[in-house]
């Protein structure tokens, strides 16, 4: 299904279903059906109905790195050597093995990849960047940054924004 199709579907109850799962994963039907004005069975048709099409791609608990003792999290910027299908799957494999870049992005513009790393200190890092990015031989070159302060950290999409 193409995702204007899929929007196209959502009416005003599937909006406030999405709202208050966005804000709260955890509801049951029963507290769904409270906030949004449905029963709980009607709750759950919808719900299922929506993580069938994919609209809800999943749920997760939101942990903080920094009380598990993940201190430093960096920007990491990744130009390839050259491009080719061949030297992005094998890029996209190699960051399947690297438990510590929680996202990665594929980019326009000067660098071709921008990766999130989320370590304990920063000699974690550096051996991340030394010991195993800059190794890998299609890489050309690479460019990091450190988060020194979280300023907005959401992954809330803006939903009022859908019906207009």
């Amino acid at each position: 299904m193409d995702s204007m199709h899929d929007l196209n579907e959502l009416d005003a109850f599937d909006f406030k279903l999405l709202a208050a799962l966005q804000a709260d994963g955890r509801l049951t039907n029963a507290e769904l059906g409270e906030k949004v004005g449905l029963s709980a069975s009607q709750c759950s048709r919808r719900r299922i109905r929506l993580e069938t099409s994919g609209i809800i791609a999943g749920y997760r608990a939101q942990l903080d790195a920094e009380r598990l003792g993940f201190g430093l999290t960096a920007l990491v910027q990744v130009s390839l050597a050259a491009h080719s299908k061949e030297n992005a799957a094998q890029f996209r494999a190699f960051l399947g093995g690297l438990d510590e870049i929680q996202e990665a992005y594929s980019l326009t513009g000067e660098s071709d990849y921008l990766l999130k790393i989320v370590v304990p200190t920063l000699s974690d890092l550096s051996r991340i960047i030394n010991d195993t990015i800059l190794p890998n031989p299609i890489i050309a070159h690479i460019k990091s940054s450190i988060i020194l302060d979280t300023l907005k950290n959401t992954h809330r999409i803006p939903l009022e924004k859908c019906r207009s």
